[in-house]
């Protein structure tokens, strides 16, 4: 079940905003307004692209291997510069940018480890590295205590189309590994002072389903306590937390 373009870049906003204080403590923290260039890799639907353009550097880049996303991505951040590439290649020369960044890409990636080897070969010596939010589903928190089933079924479905859902706790190693210095590295919180909206909740039910597609089981086997989700959601009891693992480093 494929989703369309304009779900995806509204999950990416959903997402932007479970990571918002992160960025902008990051942000303010490297002075993100008075560097020159930025890279966004990964870029999608150009949803941080966008919002880096407001923080003032001079240039913001974007880079991504679906075509349909920077199409997107030209429409929602026109003042930005989008190519078509893959992160294990990306198509700029050394030390181009001051700060360089992705947000829920390096579980997606076939080799990690050398995708931040390229960002690090193209940020400046002192620039700064920022990998925002990579999941880790190893540590899948729900209630009702019978929704845990999908954090072990997402995570199933993950590692099928080639992702690593465990990828947050790594972040840290493959941060050394990339030969980064003064390396900070954390988990994001939760906080649910309020109900999923019906759309957000059915945007989440939307990727779910999406990602167990292929196995017709799995699916039936989801949809049998959909109902249970939505109750939860409804009395205000629902508590699904995927620890979202940040770090950022300093190239040498």
């Amino acid at each position: 079940m494929a989703l369309s373009i304009e779900h995806w870049h509204n999950r990416f906003t959903q997402q932007a905003r479970w990571t918002q204080q992160i960025r902008q403590h990051l942000y303010q923290r490297f002075q993100l307004g008075q560097v020159r260039r930025v890279l966004d890799v990964g870029c999608g639907t150009g949803v941080l692209s966008a919002e880096l353009l407001n923080w003032g550097p001079a240039e913001v880049h974007g880079v991504d291997i679906q075509p349909d996303h920077l199409q997107s991505a030209a429409r929602h951040a026109p003042q930005a510069q989008f190519t078509l590439a893959d992160a294990h290649h990306l198509p700029y020369s050394r030390r181009s940018f001051e700060v360089t960044l992705c947000h829920f890409v390096l579980l997606w990636v076939s080799d990690p480890a050398q995708m931040l080897s390229e960002m690090t070969r193209v940020t400046c010596s002192g620039g700064v590295l920022l990998a925002l939010a990579e999941p880790d589903y190893g540590g899948y928190v729900a209630y009702p205590g019978e929704l845990s089933e999908l954090g072990c079924w997402q995570a199933e479905a993950l590692q099928k189309q080639g992702a690593n859902p465990y990828i947050g706790r790594s972040l840290r190693h493959l941060f050394r590994e990339a030969g980064l210095r003064n390396i900070e590295s954390g988990v994001l919180g939760g906080q649910w002072a309020a109900s999923l909206t019906r759309q957000e909740w059915e945007m989440e039910w939307a990727v779910l389903e999406s990602d167990l597609s292929h196995d017709p089981a799995r699916l039936r086997q989801a949809n049998e306590i959909k109902s249970l989700d939505a109750r939860a959601q409804q009395l205000g009891d629902r508590i699904l937390f995927v620890p979202t693992f940040y770090a950022c480093g300093q190239v040498p």
